[in-house]
């Protein structure tokens, strides 16, 4: 895998200064619940780098790649191809960065819709890229992120609540993944009797 210090050089060189400070607080924030929930710090930093790696492609390009790497396209993701940027950011971790490790590419694959029964990193990924410090404060940021770490269940299901309150209220397209995350994590929680808790 590449060093650290060089993907931040390729990330300076590539991205706006907006969105590279954006990579930077994601970095910083994984590093922050790596340490909290146990995780590798340094896999959680190379994570919450990469995530964004395909972000800065155009929605015509992103479709573009994906067929010339043989990704699959979702329903939703052809009418907002931006939601592909995981997908396609995953692929380039792999072949351009040398990332090998399966839990951090899946986590990159997934970090904007989630997924059902995400790993570790996954969870860390997902609210890391929410509440990262230059994140513009939205309706309940800061209640997920006192949740992040207190508990990173009740963390995602809420981020997945604002999110999905969001989108439903903007009459914006939801990911079928994000509402079957949701879901899921609804589910656990009233199992565990801790839906009530947020």
């Amino acid at each position: 895998m590449m060093e650290e210090s060089r993907i931040i050089e390729i990330l300076r060189e590539k991205n706006t200064e907006k969105r590279f400070i954006h990579s930077m607080g994601v970095k910083y924030m994984c590093a922050a619940l790596a340490m909290k929930y146990g995780y590798d710090v340094d896999k959680a930093c190379i994570c919450g780098l990469l995530h964004d790696n395909a972000k800065h492609f155009s929605d015509e390009k992103l479709l573009s790649k994906c067929k010339k790497y043989n990704l699959e396209i979702t329903e939703a993701e052809l009418k907002a191809p931006y939601l592909l940027h995981g997908k396609v950011g995953a692929y380039i971790a792999a072949e351009k960065f040398g990332v090998e490790d399966e839990e951090i590419l899946d986590a990159i694959t997934y970090h904007t819709t989630g997924r059902p029964d995400m790993t570790l990193i996954g969870k860390i990924l997902f609210l890391a890229d929410y509440i990262e410090p230059s994140r513009r404060v939205v309706p309940g940021l800061d209640k997920v992120r006192k949740l992040a770490f207190e508990d990173i269940d009740l963390a995602v299901y809420e981020k997945l609540r604002s999110v999905t309150d969001y989108l439903e209220d903007s009459k914006d397209i939801i990911d079928d993944l994000t509402m079957q995350t949701k879901d899921y994590y609804e589910k656990l929680l009233a199992g565990e009797n801790k839906i009530n808790a947020i």
